[in-house]
């Protein structure tokens, strides 16, 4: 539960009292001497003695909610209508619709737009299978693809319970980059059937996102699927939060004037995103990082290194350091986290080297309560979006998909990421740059046009070398378009 109130547990409460100009600070003075915070109070209904009012209020969680609720029912003169949870209201229905692009208004538009006029392309895109990215959907789709098995920290939950999760990414990639994304969210756990379900579905769409599957299954799906099919595939659970994170530090890096081949970082959590995030902070140059897990210290000395974990020995902690993340943070430049909530002090904090950054984006609970963390840090980020520097990975995903279908590119590489990154930070102008500014808000016009053109750039360049390689060049059916 969040500690403070936030608008992801914002409720509405119907309250009919006296119409007397005392009356309605009497409920908001009850509320907030219960926490709560009061967002807006809209009248319903008035008549001379009584009147209704609709107040919306920020809690803390459920619990919290209700005692402010039962405060309100002790108020005399006060009835309490419906009370609604404002988060649950906003899934009702799913978040989702499909609308026509077309319209059918009569049998002309029916004849061209299903039979018999649709007959000729499909016979059109049977003679080159090409043409589907310009003639139907694929050109724009995006597949989000789920078992349910690592639903936003919360675990194993299964499909129907990450369908909620599913839609709003689809919703974001409409909203941020006008891409038409749909939640798969599959009942198969297995890696084989993973694998097939998502081949077997992938000719509709032009990109794959996979996304809460868990480790370590998640890298062999990946790999797999990158190798076998000829669109994007992308986990961005992994590469979305290394994008962003890469884009924060290189903005924090520039605040504090340090630079990323010279300062010493230290990473808590070796899963997916800890895994993505190393191999992007080598790709954009740091060469002196220190990775923990539940165990301590990654060294080549361990004896239980499995999956990943003998390529991060191998990488990183070039002084063969051993201990807990508490002894590894001594004299370090840098803190990221992306493991378990309270694991740090300030005390630990503060063993750090000068003018420290600190990333702190466990969710929904900090390795280190960021108010704790900059008495010693900084620069100070998290994955939350009520404190400043929110490092969401919604900055990243949206561009970078809009790049990579715009090239009609056929895989993701690391150079696309890391010119992913690069340009997100460089929406940041050196003019706005501040340790609290250092990554821009996902309601930022620039971001996902900057990331897309960036990664489309790339994309373009390496494809274009392919096709130089391959000899290939590109088919243009334009008779089936045009007379």
């Amino acid at each position: 539960m969040s500690t403070t109130p936030s608008v992801s547990y914002s409720i509405t409460i119907r309250l009919e009292f006296a119409a007397r100009s005392a009356a309605v600070s009497d409920i908001t003075g009850t509320i907030e001497r219960h926490g709560g915070s009061v967002t807006a109070l809209d009248v319903s209904a008035s008549g001379p003695e009584r009147m209704r009012a609709d107040i919306t209020v920020l809690t803390a969680g459920h619990d919290h909610a209700m005692s402010v609720v039962d405060a309100l029912r002790e108020l005399e003169g006060v009835e309490l209508g419906k009370v609604s949870d404002r988060t649950f209201l906003a899934h009702l229905g799913g978040k989702l619709t499909v609308e026509s692009k077309v319209p059918i208004r009569h049998r002309d538009d029916l004849s061209m737009v299903y039979t018999p006029g649709v007959a000729r392309v499909v016979k059109a895109i049977a003679d080159h299978p090409e043409d589907a990215r310009r003639l139907t959907i694929k050109r724009n789709t995006v597949a989000v693809v789920t078992d349910g098995s690592a639903i936003l920290g919360l675990g194993d939950l299964g499909p129907l319970a990450a369908m909620p999760v599913m839609e709003g990414k689809a919703a974001l990639f409409k909203r941020f980059a006008n891409i038409d994304a749909f939640p798969i969210c599959l009942d198969a756990h297995a890696v084989d059937d993973i694998v097939s379900h998502v081949k077997a579905i992938a000719p509709v769409f032009a990109g794959i996102n996979l996304e809460d599957i868990s480790a370590p299954r998640c890298f062999e799906i990946e790999d797999r699927l990158r190798a076998e099919l000829d669109i994007p595939v992308f986990h961005d659970d992994q590469h979305g939060t290394a994008i962003t994170v890469v884009a924060a530090l290189r903005n924090a890096l520039r605040v504090v004037d340090k630079e990323i081949s010279q300062v010493r970082i230290v990473m808590s959590g070796a899963g997916a995103a800890g895994t993505a995030i190393l191999r992007l902070l080598r790709a954009a140059g740091a060469r002196d990082i220190l990775v923990t897990d539940i165990h301590g210290i990654v060294h080549q000395g361990r004896d239980d290194l499995e999956g990943r974990l003998p390529w991060i020995a191998e990488v990183t902690n070039p002084t063969g350091r051993t201990g807990s993340l508490t002894d590894a943070l001594e004299g370090a430049d840098v803190f990221i986290g992306v493991s378990a909530g309270n694991i740090l002090t300030a005390d630990d904090i503060a063993t750090m080297a000068d003018r420290a950054i600190v990333f702190a984006m466990a969710n929904p609970t900090p390795e280190i309560d960021p108010v704790e963390a900059a008495k010693h840090a900084e620069v100070v980020a998290t994955g939350r979006s009520d404190f400043a520097n929110q490092i969401n990975n919604v900055l990243a995903f949206p561009g970078v998909f809009r790049g990579l279908l715009d090239a009609r590119a056929t895989d993701v590489s690391d150079r696309m990421l890391l010119a992913a990154a690069q340009a997100l930070a460089d929406v940041v102008t050196p003019a706005e740059l501040n340790p609290t500014y250092i990554v821009p808000s996902v309601f930022h016009e620039g971001v996902t046009k900057a990331v897309a053109s960036a990664v489309e750039k790339v994309a373009r360049e390496e494809k274009g070398t392919v096709d130089a390689i391959t000899g290939a060049i590109p088919a243009v059916h334009a008779d089936e378009i045009s007379l």
